[in-house]
């Protein structure tokens, strides 16, 4: 959702002469996807941003499917993942397809000893748990417990946290990560019925700038492949930038929900969307308002897409077991709905303080081993009476 932003000293008009104090110039960047005609920003270097001392050697990351074709209901047991001090070993993708990788990480250590950037994919990453600051060379973010953190690609950043119990939800989507067009105007501004709007999105507010060169590692992301990259000058010696490509925070808490007298469907809760896939908040909310309704969801089918629903917070009605960090996916093809018990409990009730995020995906997923390591394995059976 393009807004225009600024950060520190840019000159008066793009591709001038703009130079240091000491006469010497700044070098311009232009930062963006799709060539040319993508949304972008325009980024001024202390240093040239293209001075590649050293190429290390590459790390594959490509997941790897235990489960390739998949028709049974699955509950993975998302706070099993272990504990890890660097933020890129602890990340452990769980599903996966063509279009995005779902991940889990619980990281025990700021990035301290590295940069990174992801050049396959936007990035958004929800925290459960733990806070921080999102420090990228376009400026940084504070971060707590319910956030989103949406990071484009080709972002460089570290991630400095404040505690060392920290979890994560990791989307990583080879396509632009947006908010719904339906909630868009012609001109990309959020309408009044959005459950959200643009007072809500926090842009980077601090930029750190660093005059420095030496060596420093930066680790890239492409094509599933981890490269280690040694560039001549700090990756942070941005003096200023402007535009529309940059990372935002949003928090689950201050999305708006969307009610009605009888059970709404799952696309009144959508945040984000990518080529393939939404991204939906389960936020606390009243329940539905028509004398005879009945809160719980009615049974469905995902006849197009695969439903990956993450537990968050509070009592989910429609579930008779689950636990923070669980993760439920529901595979295209067979129905699904409430655990036996669910519609009857559901009845008269008033408010839910669940919190959760649902991942709808229109191609199917793959399991991991780590997936299947997690799983609760009769979960499938968990509607038989």
């Amino acid at each position: 959702m393009p807004i225009y932003h600024t950060l520190g000293i840019i000159p008066r008009k793009r591709h001038t002469v703009f130079r240091k104090p000491d006469g010497s110039l700044y070098y311009e960047q232009l930062f963006g996807t799709e060539g040319f005609s993508g949304v972008s920003s325009l980024l001024y270097h202390h240093h040239r941003p293209t001075m590649v001392k050293e190429i290390r050697q590459a790390i594959d990351l490509t997941p790897k499917a235990s489960v390739a074709h998949n028709v049974t209901s699955r509950m993975l047991r998302g706070w099993d993942i272990e504990p890890d001090d660097d933020f890129l070993e602890s990340r452990r993708i769980v599903l996966f397809n063509n279009d995005l990788n779902i991940a889990l990480a619980a990281p025990a250590s700021s990035m301290e000893e590295y940069f990174y950037k992801n050049a396959d994919s936007d990035e958004l990453i929800f925290v459960h748990k733990g806070s921080g600051v999102l420090r990228t060379f376009l400026g940084n973010i504070s971060f707590s417990y319910g956030d989103y953190l949406v990071i484009p690609r080709g972002t460089i950043y570290q991630i400095q946290f404040e505690t060392s119990d920290n979890r994560l939800l990791i989307i990583e989507s080879f396509s632009p990560i947006v908010t719904p067009k339906r909630y868009r105007n012609q001109f990309g501004q959020l309408l009044e019925h959005s459950p959200f709007c643009e007072r809500d999105i926090r842009r980077p507010q601090v930029l750190e700038t660093y005059d420095e060169t030496g060596d420093f590692l930066i680790k890239i992301k492409k094509q599933n492949h981890l490269h280690q990259i040694i560039y001549a000058s700090h990756p942070f010696d941005v003096v200023g930038w402007d535009g529309y490509f940059y990372p935002y925070a949003f928090s689950a808490h201050d999305f708006e929900p969307i009610t009605g007298r009888i059970h709404q469907p799952p696309p009144v809760h959508q945040t984000f969307e990518g080529h393939n896939f939404v991204i939906c908040t389960f936020a606390p909310r009243l329940y539905d308002y028509h004398p005879d309704s009945i809160p719980a969801p009615y049974n469905h089918s995902n006849i197009d897409s695969d439903e990956v629903l993450y537990y968050v917070d509070g009592d989910f009605m429609s579930r008779n077991h689950v636990e923070k960090g669980y993760i439920s996916l529901h595979p295209a093809g067979i129905p699904h709905g409430p655990h036996p018990g669910a519609i009857e409990r559901s009845i008269g009730q008033k408010e839910t303080k669940e919190l959760a995020v649902m991942i709808d995906t229109f191609k199917p997923l793959k399991l991991t081993d780590t997936a299947l390591l997690i799983e609760n394995e009769d979960y499938y059976r968990s509607w038989l009476e």
